[in-house]
């Protein structure tokens, strides 16, 4: 068995951050986004593994390989970011003919994929996939399943008038026979080879599809808001973990990293992760907040945020909601604080 885990496309979506970073490597709580795919297939045994990158390909490899794996991983060029299929398609000499796994690794799974890869086996399908009920099925590809809903008729692409509410998941198991599929495939109104359409078409042609349901959160951390969710999701799980000494006010779940000085006048209330060697001075850090690595924060408030690493704000006031780049700065100009939510890419400096 082998994984395959896409880290290419551009990102528009989280733009500005995404014109200076990967997309795949956005931190939530203060993890990558890729790093949860990847340990998720580790932990389900499987230690092939293929990363397929794009833009930013050079920054993938380092940061992947900057973290010793239980795996062999090898990092796989798709070009052009032309659809799942494609990239699949691409990885073709790789996989050759082992059962393989897809996962888009712009998803998090808060379950794993464990029980998901053993209803694969178990079923010897030749495709299965996720699928997660969710408030707002137009916005994906949507299953309709038959009268028993043991099987799967057919998927549809963001349909104006879903037959269900189950969305696909960023998560497909396949057998090699999926090639072919592939190979039929014309290019979609988008450019792209689109991978519910090779699925379609194992469908039409009598190949077995089976599907598991998600039962717990799933989150496509395609934009803003959804990586605030998703660290707000992740934070909820965290167990108290103060790796330095402070006599700063500290309330409920936090995670504080070696090398952090914390001053006496900081209060920070929990769910909360503070990285390393950060310098936290008359600061409040609210719930749901991560900060990265190397972080200045002074004089000011902040929640519910995403705060990545080597930026400095010292700005006064009252930010919430926000997700903000790498080496960023954010300095005070007046003295009327007021809340504020931003989206700020790296290496940026604003005055507020």
């Amino acid at each position: 068995m082998k994984a395959l885990i896409l880290s290419g496309g551009h990102g528009t979506r989280l733009r500005p951050l995404t014109y200076s970073q990967q997309k795949q490597l956005i931190p939530v709580a203060n993890k990558p986004v890729l790093f949860y795919a990847i340990e998720d297939v580790i932990e389900a045994g499987i230690h092939d593994i293929g990363i397929i990158v794009g833009p930013n390909k050079e920054q993938v490899i380092e940061a992947v390989k900057s973290v010793d794996w239980e795996a062999n991983i090898e990092f796989i060029y798709q070009g052009e970011p032309l659809g799942i299929a494609h990239a699949i398609k691409v990885a073709q000499y790789w996989i050759r003919d082992s059962d393989f796994v897809v996962y888009l690794g712009d998803n998090i799974l808060r379950e794993g994929i464990v029980k998901h890869l053993e209803h694969f086996k178990k079923g010897n399908f030749d495709a299965s996939i996720l699928l997660c009920e969710v408030p707002n099925p137009q916005r994906f590809g949507v299953a309709e399943l038959s009268e028993d809903g043991k099987t799967i008729k057919r998927l549809i692409e963001k349909p104006k008038v879903p037959p269900s509410n189950l969305a696909l998941v960023g998560i497909y198991f396949f057998k090699p026979i999926v090639f072919e599929a592939i190979s039929h495939l014309k290019p979609s109104w988008r450019g792209e080879l689109e991978i519910t359409e090779a699925i379609q078409w194992l469908i039409d042609h009598g190949y077995r599809v089976g599907w598991t349901k998600v039962e717990n959160w799933w989150k496509d951390t395609g934009k803003p808001e959804d990586i605030l969710d998703a660290n707000r999701l992740i934070l909820d799980d965290i167990k108290k973990d103060i790796k330095v000494k402070t006599k700063a006010k500290i309330i409920g779940r936090v995670i504080v990293e070696e090398g952090t000085e914390i001053d006496e006048n900081t209060v920070i209330k929990g769910p909360a992760i503070i990285g390393k060697n950060c310098k936290l001075r008359n600061a409040y850090i609210g719930p749901y907040t991560s900060i990265g690595d190397n972080c200045v924060i002074e004089n000011t408030e902040i929640e519910d945020s995403v705060i990545l690493e080597g930026t400095e704000i010292k700005c006064g006031g009252r930010i919430v909601e926000s997700l903000i780049g790498r080496n960023v700065k954010i300095l005070e100009q007046s003295n009327h604080p007021i809340g504020r939510r931003l989206v700020v890419g790296d290496n940026s400096q604003i005055v507020l």
